[in-house]
């Protein structure tokens, strides 16, 4: 609505008995036509919680989904963080929250949280199989607060009906999907010198895992999920397809980040989001950083253990200390596009489309 016309409008309705009225609607109207031409992009946040995961998605209409929300405590320093994402995003609500699995680093957060913004939808893979106090208190707390909305129980080949974006579920509850996504099913030669490591009984294996499509762009997420399960999903053939931008597997740990699922789905551009002292490990990093056609990782921390070879260069990085809490934002377009931004110093890289 062109601002000559909204004031033609104006004048005409103020003649009315209801004019004051109708002038609120009309502004209101016009608002909202300028607000949804003003996000075209899927944007995505990527909060530093020092070494654990909160990852905002907003699509061009408004819809978010959050994927989970760090730790609990330290005088709620995570929800704020996210709560601050969310305002700079322009969402007042988290439609949905997926919670990939019950560890402090990823589900202590979801309490304080709720506490601070609505939250639509609660999504999970079922019950904890972690015994103990700590773990039952951990996700007792989480079920509290899972109560104040409604509740979806995911497993592999779901999807999360997040509008304006495709959300597939490719692992859940210590399962893989069986189902070839779009663009996947090419044999993978890797798999022959795979070496498995020792079985994960804890809640990592059981993290839920998606690919995330808008458009062209795809994005891959597997929360913590463990280096035999990754293998999983790429042998004999990649279920899996290519994918633009990779969130590093377990923040970059060895126990996670398998060649064999790394050099399979050719990430562009990976993003890690490791601790200053969690994450980030040397051999992990090296895996990332070998994979054909990678173009650049990026970190929300410098891992201070593993040395300048085995961090991004410094204008990639969001954070240098541990104190400093500067995300990374990305913004794909429909034509798989996309842009990362570095929040400590504005840098920036687009990256076209894949050819």
């Amino acid at each position: 609505m062109s601002r000559t016309i909204l004031a033609a409008t104006m004048e005409e309705m103020m003649r009315t008995r209801f004019g004051w009225i109708a002038i609120a609607i009309a502004v209101a109207m016009a608002l909202a036509v300028v607000d949804g031409q003003s996000r075209t992009t899927l944007d995505v946040y990527f909060v530093d919680v020092e070494g654990g995961q909160a990852t905002l998605i907003v699509t061009p209409s408004g819809a978010s989904m959050l994927v989970d929300a760090g730790w609990s405590g330290v005088n709620g320093r995570d929800a704020d963080r996210i709560a601050a994402a969310a305002k700079q995003a322009g969402v007042s609500r988290i439609d949905y929250l997926v919670v990939t699995h019950y560890h402090r680093d990823h589900v202590g957060g979801v309490p304080e949280l709720a506490a601070k913004i609505p939250v639509g939808t609660f999504i999970d893979h079922g019950p904890t199989v972690e015994p103990g106090e700590q773990p039952a208190a951990l996700y007792n707390a989480y079920v509290a607060a899972r109560a104040k909305g409604r509740h979806l129980e995911v497993k592999p080949g779901d999807t999360i009906p997040v509008a304006g974006l495709d959300v597939r579920v490719v692992s859940a509850a210590g399962e893989l999907t069986k189902a070839t996504l779009p663009g996947g099913g090419a044999a993978n030669p890797l798999c022959g010198a795979f070496k498995p490591k020792d079985p994960d009984p804890t809640e990592n294996a059981r993290s839920v895992g998606m690919v995330l499509t808008f458009g062209r762009f795809r994005m891959l997420d597997l929360g913590d999920l463990t280096w035999n399960k990754e293998q999983g999903l790429v042998c004999p053939n990649n279920l899996l397809g290519s994918i633009d931008l990779s969130l590093t597997t377990h923040h970059g740990l060895d126990a996670s980040g398998a060649d064999v699922l790394v050099h399979a789905i050719r990430p562009r551009v990976a993003v890690m989001n490791n601790g200053a002292t969690k994450g980030g490990v040397p051999s992990a990093w090296q895996i990332v950083h070998d994979s054909p056609g990678l173009q650049d990782i990026w970190q929300l921390h410098r891992a201070v253990n593993a040395g300048a070879d085995h961090n991004a260069p410094e204008p990639l990085i969001a954070n240098l200390d541990e104190t400093t809490a500067f995300g990374i934002k990305l913004s794909a377009e429909r034509d798989g596009s996309f842009t990362v931004v570095n929040a400590r110093n504005g840098q920036s890289k687009r990256y076209g489309p894949r050819l």
